[in-house]
């Protein structure tokens, strides 16, 4: 449910695509991400591709977490089960705090669509340093669900009853460092 009588606040998203095979040219899941994020009114705050090992995901989602002008970040792709897909031990050792809801629904909003194939998904999501960070799989299928169907929503100010928005300026408020304001 979304009402009226707040102002929208633009965020700063990140989109980092993990993959050994995309470029720019033909990422299709990180521009999903990109153009319903931008059309949503966000602000695209930076956007790369890494390959799929640990040390290159978090060298970028360690720089993004520590710059203030980023207030999430999106990731897609290496949430599976082959030796590859490393996603989810590269990012959910930086959370402060996990996020076993957002799985949860991601889950349940792909089940509807490809019924129990959403088990092969590790999708995750958590905060670190007072940054959302969300890990969805790398379909652009998967990614238009993950931002359709929960990220629109909790990253709109104007969505009820409550939103991610609403609690950004008290992520940090145990660390003492002031990111969100």
């Amino acid at each position: 449910m979304t009402t009226t009588d707040r102002q929208f606040i633009p965020l700063g998203i990140a989109v980092l695509t993990i993959s050994d095979t995309r470029g720019l040219a033909d990422d299709k899941s990180g521009t999903t991400l990109v153009d319903r994020l931008t059309a949503a009114g966000h602000r695209l705050a930076a956007r790369d591709i890494v390959t799929d090992e640990v040390d290159a995901i978090r060298r970028v989602i360690q720089s993004w977490i520590a710059d203030p002008a980023i207030d999430a970040i999106i990731t897609t792709g290496g949430t599976g089960f082959t030796g590859r897909d490393v996603t989810p031990e590269a990012i959910e050792p930086l959370f402060e705090k996990r996020m076993d809801g957002f799985s949860i629904a991601f889950h349940m909003l792909s089940h509807a669509k490809i019924g129990m194939s959403t088990i092969q998904s590790r999708a995750t999501a958590g905060t670190a340093g007072a940054t959302f960070i969300f890990c969805l799989p790398g379909s652009p299928g998967a990614c238009r669900d993950g931002w359709d169907g929960i990220l629109a929503h909790q990253l709109d100010y104007r969505s009820t009853p409550c939103n991610f928005v609403e609690i950004m300026p008290r992520l940090d408020e145990h660390l003492k460092r002031g990111k969100a304001k």
